[in-house]
């Protein structure tokens, strides 16, 4: 009977080291010596906390969880909702070496393939948004000038660029069928989009991704809004 309750045991063991991954993030944060660092992720649409760390006289930290699969993860130091936030893609190590002043914005990373897969995206992306930005400038003079048809030309350009940006998403999420970031973008970055450009990046994915957390996640949110 010991043997089979060990042998049970072993087997249940083994199950759960296959299913969770041990996910270890570590780093420094220049300028903080006291308060506690924290590794959340979105859990129905909430801010959950993961592992703490409080900080004494340091600014080097490790965090870790168990987790089933990589999803989007936030370091913080405050579990507050509207606090300074770092996005990271979950690798089975990350670095993040960044500041106390500017927490969010001198994060470098290290991390995995999704993380690298999304910087890359967010990089591209930020030549579109530099473009609309310009765009929204000139169309502010212009509309001061009261110039209706150079407003109309510049919302035009605005409206173009928009466009742009979207078949640009969802071209890379259809390019990068095979990981966790396609459908995380989807849902992340192209809800508001038609939803027949969700239904050709649901359409391509590969099964695992499919069943992924955000795979799921995508086509539940294409069958509500096809509902509505």
């Amino acid at each position: 009977m010991k043997k089979s309750l060990l042998f049970v045991s072993v087997v249940l063991l083994i199950t759960c080291s296959q299913i969770n991954k041990k996910m270890i993030v570590n780093g420094t944060i220049k300028g903080l010596q006291k308060g506690t660092i924290y590794l959340q992720h979105v859990e129905d649409t909430k801010y959950v906390t993961l592992d703490s760390l409080i900080i004494n006289s340091t600014e080097s930290f490790e965090l870790g969880c168990n987790l089933e699969e990589a999803e989007m993860l936030f370091l913080s130091l405050s579990e507050d909702i509207n606090a300074d936030r770092i996005s990271f893609f979950s690798s089975e190590e990350t670095k993040i070496n960044t500041t106390l002043k500017r927490f969010k914005f001198d994060a470098e990373i290290e991390g995995g393939v999704q993380q690298e897969l999304l910087e890359s995206y967010y990089k591209n992306m930020t030549r579109f948004n530099n473009q609309k930005l310009d765009l929204i400038k000139e169309k502010i003079i212009a509309q001061k000038e009261s110039d209706q048809e150079l407003v109309k030309g510049i919302q035009s350009k605005l409206d173009n660029a928009l466009k742009r940006s979207y078949l640009y998403s969802i071209n890379f999420a259809i390019n990068n069928k095979n990981s966790e970031v396609a459908p995380y973008l989807a849902v992340a970055e192209l809800y508001d989009a038609n939803v027949k450009y969700l239904d050709t990046i649901n359409s391509v994915l590969q099964e695992n991704i499919a069943n992924s957390k955000y795979g799921i996640i995508l086509e539940n949110y294409i069958k509500k809004v096809k509902s509505e």
